[in-house]
């Protein structure tokens, strides 16, 4: 398998590097794995923190910015960061007004983040956390125990990073940032397997002309294998999955996520079949996004997340950012 790298021991820290150097206007601590933005702490500001395996770009260290995250904390690939530093992260962007952790649900995640805030809180740090735990898939999986967080991570992080920004008290973003995860559903599909750098091959078994319906962000098996379908029949199947399991009594927010190799071309044909189901289905769209924002190394295929909103979740969600993968409003 070809790769663009050095050798895999150093995979994130050469991209912590080129991160540094591609953005400055982020602090990026190379050795302890903490990206922060330079002007932190902002006065009177909550601080949101969030982090995970690498492997995900640009989740996490793309949404650190004005309007989205403090800072976030990469772990080894698909491996949780350790809990120093969330706490070494917690400490670079407290003003005083506390920090919320934004934690998607798999084990070594939840157990590090926990542990972050008791050091956190012993350093006189006010901690609040959220789970995300979108995925309509499986319950329960290799990673996790319930449902998987994953693209409505970008949801939480940006609208609740629009309230942090906009001043609300720690307790008010924390409740728009579980508002906000209990309205999002997602569903995602592989058309590959995911070959990490440190084995070099896939790490599952999907031979060519068939697709597995539920994935993870990790590579972990879904609901079902078939034969290869048609972007339509795809968006058919997905789609539905998320509306039964949430029928959506308003408007929505959707992603239309690729999840690392598949390319802008077929993602934006695949809005056109999400959008027509969801029209077929009665289905109000408020905003769109279309890219490769929660992904899983080199894998190709898709995932979607759809996210009720109401006039404040929306404003909230328009509202300005500025980080290096989304912008807009500044």
């Amino acid at each position: 398998m070809r790769m663009l790298i050095n050798v895999p021991e150093t995979v994130v820290e050469d991209a912590l590097r080129g991160m540094a150097a591609a953005h400055p206007e982020l602090s990026v601590d190379v050795e302890n794995r903490v990206i922060v933005r330079r002007d932190a702490p902002v006065a009177g500001k909550v601080g949101l923190i969030s982090g995970g395996g690498s492997g995900h770009e640009p989740l996490h260290g793309g949404f650190v910015g004005p309007g989205m995250l403090s800072a976030a904390c990469p772990g080894e690939v698909f491996t949780s960061p350790v809990p120093d530093q969330m706490a070494r992260a917690a400490a670079a962007v407290d003003s005083g007004q506390g920090v919320l952790f934004i934690v998607k649900n798999y084990t070594g995640d939840v157990l590090n983040f926990d542990m972050a805030a008791e050091l956190a809180e012993d350093e006189g740090v006010q901690v609040a956390k959220v789970l995300v735990n979108d995925d309509v898939a499986v319950i329960d999986s290799l990673f996790t125990a319930g449902r998987r967080g994953t693209g409505a991570t970008l949801f939480v992080e940006k609208i609740a990073g629009a309230a942090a920004e906009a001043g609300m008290p720690l307790e008010r973003v924390e409740s728009i940032a579980r508002q906000v995860n209990e309205n999002s559903r997602s569903f995602g599909v592989a058309l590959t397997a995911v070959t990490t750098p440190a084995k070099g091959t896939p790490t599952f078994d999907l031979p060519s002309g068939e697709l597995e319906l539920g994935i993870g962000i990790h590579g972990e098996p879904g609901r079902e294998r078939r034969p290869m379908m048609t972007s339509r029949e795809i968006a058919d199947f997905a789609v539905d999955a998320v509306l039964v399991d949430r029928p959506p009594t308003g408007p929505v927010l959707v992603l239309v996520n690729g999840m690392g190799s598949t390319p802008l071309l077929e993602l934006y044909g695949f809005n056109a079949e999400v959008q027509r189901v969801l029209a077929e289905r009665g289905v109000s769209v408020a905003r769109t996004l279309v890219g490769n924002y929660v992904t899983s190394l080199d894998m190709a295929g898709c995932s979607v997340t759809l996210c009720q909103v109401d006039e404040d979740m929306l404003r909230l969600w328009d509202a300005p950012v500025e980080t290096p993968a989304l912008r807009w409003g500044r």
